[in-house]
């Protein structure tokens, strides 16, 4: 009896921790983008230079939440 209340103990966790891997990326998207728009209404002359610089580092955050999705159904 107490190792299956054990089991449903470790899934909810994980269901938690998989929230918790996504809410970090979300926040970083939100303000790398928001970042990106204020720095190219200031100077529009390094709209390029900002937008690619943008997108890797979403690539990167993407990474980040990804691996936390990877995780959650490794360890489940």
């Amino acid at each position: 009896m107490i190792l299956a209340a054990a089991d449903a103990v470790s899934g909810n966790i994980a269901t938690v921790g998989y929230g918790l891997a996504v809410l970090g990326p979300g926040i970083g998207l939100g303000i790398l983008i928001g970042k990106t728009v204020e720095g190219i209404a200031r100077q529009p002359e390094v709209a390029g230079q900002l937008r690619t610089t943008m997108f890797i580092g979403i690539g990167f955050v993407e990474v980040l939440g990804l691996l936390g999705l990877i995780t959650g159904f490794l360890f489940t």
